[in-house]
């Protein structure tokens, strides 16, 4: 069974999070902190986040993938 959570970008992913009120917080590495004021999120900035990472991401936001696919 196909998962339902597609392959984005940093890029991408940081956008939708946007429209939802997170910003950037500061940089470690590869790593980008991005926060709403009451969640904090890490986004690995590789060439593409992979299934599982986009899942873990969206779970530390306390949003669901429709939620997160309606802001794209």
């Amino acid at each position: 069974m196909p998962s339902k959570y597609p392959i984005l970008k940093p890029s991408e992913i940081i956008r939708g999070l946007s429209k939802r009120g997170f910003s950037f917080v500061s940089q470690k590495g590869s790593h980008a902190k991005y926060s709403d004021g009451m969640h904090i999120v890490i986004i690995p900035m590789h060439s593409e986040i992979a299934r599982g990472t986009l899942k873990s991401i969206l779970e530390q936001a306390g949003m669901s993938l429709e939620e997160f696919l309606s802001n794209l």
